[in-house]
């Protein structure tokens, strides 16, 4: 028996071949592929689909607006920088407008700006269209041929076709670099977020007769805020509490640095400064650090234990609270933010403590924390919670303060950082 041979048509295999050629291409537009790789691949694709000698691929930069040679294919490196061709370019322009504009002879159009290097390069005719998604512009496609004319209405549907998928996939590429970027700042955050966390003491120090607790919940993962023991000897401890106006990433680098300060001239190695030594120091470095708008605020306190007092200085900081006999007193006592006036005075002063004396130091978090109507949770509440719970331990004192405050904001978003740091004198 004799098999016959399928006849072939060669117009049809060509056409499932560029078919087959452009359906390649949605690998690029649903793939995760990076920006460099799909345009390189999409250049060479548009010259292999459509037939003609290169390519060219130029973006609207996506920050400046300007239009950008990104890809070639099948172009000399000198004929790539041979100079820029803008937005107001009468070929670039009209492709904006929706049109596929042909130049027979690049080497004879007044259109064309580069006719030198187009003649160098071996390039005679070009079809530009723009690339469009979502009726946004994205860039344009180039195609080159070495030849006078030739550029059929066929050719320009298929331009337009290859242009229309290049879009949808630079457009993707994009969009998954910014994923990936997003990511990756995620994963900076949280491990920022981690580094600071054990910047902060996870315990309080164990320092008879004080009774320590504390906690710190940043808003945004990290932030500015910071509290610190420092055991001096075996008789004074520095209770720190600072705030460094900022959020995110720059208060927390501040706030990194400030602590690292705060250590050096607490310990002071052979010599240890004295308290209103300590503050002057820190607020000239404090001066010299920040820059326009950044400030810091502190609390800084020697407790000594033997002596039975606290020395302290308030730096602009929420004043810390001495609840003592039923009552309230602010530790006011200090001066202006650092960070501003580098000749800045400050007072200092001391306070002997008594037994069941509770003494709470916080930043401005916890009391600017907001409800869902707006409203403040404020000092007043603060006052008010503090002599409710005043009589329970310092572990106590803290949960109670933030579990009052959670059932006034609920689940509203809070803007700032909370620190707390509670201490009861037991004997």
């Amino acid at each position: 028996m004799k098999i016959l041979n399928k006849s072939t048509n060669p117009l049809r295999d060509a056409l499932r071949q560029r078919e087959e050629q452009i359906y390649q291409l949605t690998t690029l537009v649903a793939g995760g592929f990076a920006l460099t790789e799909v345009l390189d691949k999409l250049a060479r694709a548009a010259v292999e689909i459509t037939g003609v000698s290169a390519c060219s691929i130029r973006l609207l930069d996506d920050e400046t607006g300007e239009l950008k040679m990104r890809s070639t294919f099948g172009l000399s490196e000198e004929y790539r920088n041979k100079g820029p061709v803008t937005k107001d370019d009468p070929v670039i322009k009209a492709a904006f407008a929706g049109q596929a504009v042909v130049i027979d002879d690049m080497r004879d159009d007044d259109r064309v700006k580069y006719k030198q290097a187009s003649k160098k390069e071996g390039i005679v005719s070009q079809l530009t269209v723009k690339m469009e998604f979502k009726n946004k512009p994205v860039g344009v496609l180039r195609l080159y041929r070495p030849t006078y004319g030739g550029f059929t209405e066929s050719d320009i549907s298929l331009a337009r076709s290859v242009a229309s998928q290049c879009a949808v996939a630079i457009t993707n590429a994009k969009n998954y670099a910014r994923a990936l970027q997003g990511a990756q700042i995620a994963e900076q955050m949280r491990l920022a977020g981690i580094i600071q966390r054990r910047m902060i003491p996870q315990t309080a120090p164990k320092m008879p007769p004080l009774d320590i607790a504390a906690v710190y919940k940043p808003c945004f993962g990290i932030g500015g805020d910071l509290y610190d023991f420092i055991k001096l000897d075996e008789d004074n401890l520095v209770v720190a509490i600072a705030d460094v106006i900022g959020k995110g990433i720059p208060a927390a680098l501040m706030m990194s640095s400030f602590r690292g300060m705060i250590r050096a001239y607490a310990d002071g190695g052979h010599k240890r400064h004295t308290l209103a030594e300590i503050i002057q120091k820190l607020n000239a470095t404090a001066c010299y650090e920040c820059r326009d708008g950044e400030f810091i605020t502190l609390f800084y306190a020697i407790i000594n234990t033997k002596a039975k007092t606290i020395t302290y200085c308030n730096c602009g900081h929420e004043p810390a609270l001495l609840f003592r006999g039923g009552k309230i007193r602010e530790l006011k006592k200090g001066g202006l933010v650092f960070g501003v006036l580098k000749n800045a005075v400050y007072e200092i002063e001391t306070i002997e403590l008594k037994a069941d004396d509770r003494l709470l130091f916080y930043t401005d978090g916890l009391i600017d924390a907001v409800n869902f109507s707006e409203k403040t949770w404020g000092v007043q509440n603060l006052y008010k919670t503090f002599r409710q719970c005043a009589a329970g331990t310092a572990q106590q004192i803290v949960n109670y303060i933030l579990t009052y405050r959670r059932r006034f904001i609920g689940l509203a978003r809070q803007m700032d950082d909370t620190s707390i740091v509670a201490i009861r004198i037991t004997k």
